[in-house]
């Protein structure tokens, strides 16, 4: 795994905290979600390529089975892709995720380009995952391409290693 800020192998150890940058969006019900609605709490956005893809399904199936762990530690996780918001809603469905889904479809890898992480040949955003303090400063990434799965049980000690 590639730190994009460094270009060095990822780890656990905390980035200095850089202001996350602002998106809006709409979750897979249509209702508006933004970077502010976010303030007060830590969170999780975790950027993927593909509803309905192996990999996807696995690393999602893989936060909504890390649950309640992420809401003991009083964070919001966030999925975001390029998908449509009907695609969206019928993945949550299907594999019963509690979070939200974050549309990115149009203007098309607007939020994955801020972030860093949109595959311009693959028209996708790539792995992309951010934590996020109470501020909505970025204190931890990882970025892996798209054939390359991520743990998310990293994304829940670097939260944690947050808080302590």
């Amino acid at each position: 795994m590639i730190d994009p800020a460094s270009g060095s192998p990822s780890s656990l150890t905390p980035a200095p905290p850089e202001t996350a940058p602002a998106f809006s969006s709409r979750n897979q019900y249509g209702q508006p979600v933004t970077l502010g609605d976010l303030a007060g709490a830590p969170a999780v956005l975790v950027f993927f390529p593909y509803a309905f893809t192996g990999i996807c399904t696995g690393e999602l199936q893989e936060l909504r089975d890390l649950s309640a762990e992420f809401a003991a530690c009083g964070a919001r996780v966030l999925g975001i892709s390029c998908d449509s918001m009907f695609s969206l809603r019928t993945f949550a469905e299907a594999e019963s995720f509690g979070f939200d889904l974050l549309t990115d479809h149009w203007p098309h890898g607007q939020i994955a380009r801020a972030y860093g992480v949109f595959d311009e040949s693959a028209g996708v955003a790539l792995r992309g995952s951010f934590v996020l303090d109470a501020q909505a400063r970025i204190t931890w990434r990882v970025v892996n391409q798209i054939g390359e799965a991520r743990a998310m049980s990293d994304h829940l000690l670097a939260l944690r290693q947050q808080s302590s």
